[in-house]
């Protein structure tokens, strides 16, 4: 898989309602402009309708461990993929989880050949992270997420350090989120060696949607 560019839309009301399809297609145009890997990962009551809305894959930002069948009101893999998801965000600083459910959805996501990317806070949990062999691992130091700070320039170590960690352990990918603005946050990041990026506020509290996202994609097909 080439490198990734995961947009989380959060629960941010800028992009509830119609505006959560309105910036699924605008995401889409840019895709189409600069032939790049970019996934959608939007409220979840809507990512049935974006996945049908749209030609570009659909991330649930949260999945539950619960089983399939006899269970009310979670949100399991199983049935998420029937209507066209194709992988979830686990562990996010915003919803935290223990090891043996993260453990137990990453196997699960791998059986249903869908895409695990795990959320981690630091180098040393990336390595416990990584023994488990997700697809994707995100380094987000919370305390940079929604900053503005971009982890590539204010912490480029943590990066670097995570990188190293999981290589020890796994092939998964490392992609780093929390505080990317702009072109030179991510083309940094790239240089340090990620697989790809995490954002949200940089893109949903922007101007311009379509200029911001043009912005931050372009910097993959520099």
């Amino acid at each position: 898989m080439s490198k990734i560019f995961i947009l989380n839309f959060k629960n941010y009301f800028e992009v509830s309602g119609e505006q959560t399809l309105e910036l699924a297609l605008t995401a889409q145009k840019v895709v189409q402009m600069l032939k790049i890997n970019l996934v959608l990962s939007p409220p979840q009551p809507a990512i049935a309708l974006v996945t049908k809305s749209v030609r570009i894959p659909v991330f649930c930002q949260h999945i539950d461990d619960a089983p399939a069948g006899q269970s009310t009101g979670f949100i399991v893999p199983e049935i998420v993929k029937k209507y066209g998801i194709s992988g979830s965000l686990i562990n996010h600083s915003e919803h935290r989880l223990d090891h043996k459910t993260i453990d137990n959805l990453i196997r699960r996501l791998r059986d249903l050949e869908m895409t695990s990317v795990v959320c981690t806070r630091t180098p040393e949990e990336v390595v416990e992270i990584s023994r488990l062999k997700p697809d994707f691992i995100a380094i987000e130091p919370p305390e940079l997420i929604g900053s503005g700070k971009a982890v590539s320039k204010e912490s480029p170590q943590i990066i670097t350090d995570s990188i190293s960690s999981a290589s020890k352990y796994s092939n998964c990918k490392i992609i780093c989120g929390a505080g990317i603005t702009d072109k030179n946050d991510v083309r940094t990041a790239l240089q340090l060696g990620v697989d790809g990026i995490l954002v949200a506020s940089g893109i949903i509290k922007s101007t311009t949607w379509f200029e911001k996202i043009f912005e931050l994609a372009s910097a993959f097909s520099a």
